[in-house]
């Protein structure tokens, strides 16, 4: 699923209503950590989009607020060396980029504010204990990922009707790559096709893979999303089409993608800069819905 939505502007909201300024006092810099489990130039767009959303509000990053940025580029064991990182800074929030990032978080602070940019099924990978009450520090939305996983191999399924193998590229140290296999497997049993998981934890493991599903005559490929399967979403690309694959992913920029996210990023952040959704005084007090016509879950704070 193509769907990963930014959040990143709930984190200037965050601040922006909270800290009263007296007119002979200088006003207060703030900071925001971001930590993502992606690289720089996966993030390229969303930050840019995010530096544009922040001017909206009068916010100029390097003058009345800074931007903390750390990323993992797809190395989850770096992760909570990083929100350490982040939490010595004294940011005054943090804003995380995919689930693995979000965990890192949760795990390094039960005080500082988190806002969740695109974590999926928030509640499966315990980040919050219900989308209705999630409780704690943790705030932001769930994209559809899990639920829609299935639906992938029902498309390919309609692509190629005969197809009966079809192979799963996952991350295993991604919390959300097991759920999303677990939901392809329902579906695989409805349709009558048998699954072929093969766990990449390092560059090298996309070429035995490959390999595998050669000898195993798989007929089709599922490319879950991850920060490492992202990276190298071009050799992914470029294998599959050597081998004859058809491919499902749920990646944005690659053979199959679309500039849907982007669109929905610049509506989701216009709403949010002339309502505000999120404010700092009490975290906990939050509802989420989840929208018939949105692609993800809203976690809304109330006012």
């Amino acid at each position: 699923m193509k769907k990963k939505i930014t959040v990143l502007t709930l984190s200037a909201m965050l601040f922006a209503l909270c800290v009263p300024a007296e007119t002979q006092q200088p006003k207060k810099v703030h900071r925001m950590g971001f930590l993502s489990s992606r690289s720089p130039d996966a993030e390229k767009s969303r930050l840019a989009a995010f530096q544009q959303g922040l001017q909206e509000l009068g916010y100029v990053v390097g003058k009345n607020i800074l931007v903390e940025k750390r990323y993992a580029a797809g190395q989850f064991d770096r992760l909570p060396d990083l929100a350490a990182e982040l939490i010595r800074l004294k940011v005054d929030v943090l804003v995380t980029t995919g689930t693995p990032a979000a965990r890192a978080a949760k795990n390094a602070t039960d005080t500082i504010p988190i806002v969740i940019g695109n974590a999926g099924d928030p509640v499966g990978t315990g980040l919050v204990a219900s989308l209705a009450r999630p409780g704690g520090n943790v705030t932001g939305l769930s994209v559809l990922n899990t639920e829609l996983s299935g639906k992938r191999l029902e498309l390919l399924k309609e692509v190629v009707p005969r197809l009966s193998r079809v192979a799963v590229l996952l991350n295993p140290a991604n919390p959300i790559n097991p759920l999303q296999v677990a939901e392809i497997q329902s579906a695989a049993l409805a349709l009558g096709v048998t699954l072929l998981p093969l766990e990449v934890k390092k560059a090298d493991d996309i070429d035995r893979g490959f390999i595998a599903m050669k000898k195993e005559r798989t007929g089709a490929l599922i490319v879950l999303g991850d920060p490492l399967l992202e990276i190298h979403r071009t050799r992914l690309a470029e294998l599959a089409v050597k081998n004859h694959l058809p491919a499902g992913n749920l990646f944005i920029g690659t053979v199959c993608g679309s500039r849907r996210s982007d669109v929905l990023w610049n509506k989701f952040r216009r709403r949010v800069s002339s309502r505000g959704y999120i404010r700092r005084q009490n975290p906990q007090r939050c509802q989420a819905r989840r929208p018939s016509r949105r692609t993800a879950n809203e976690v809304r704070v109330h006012h």
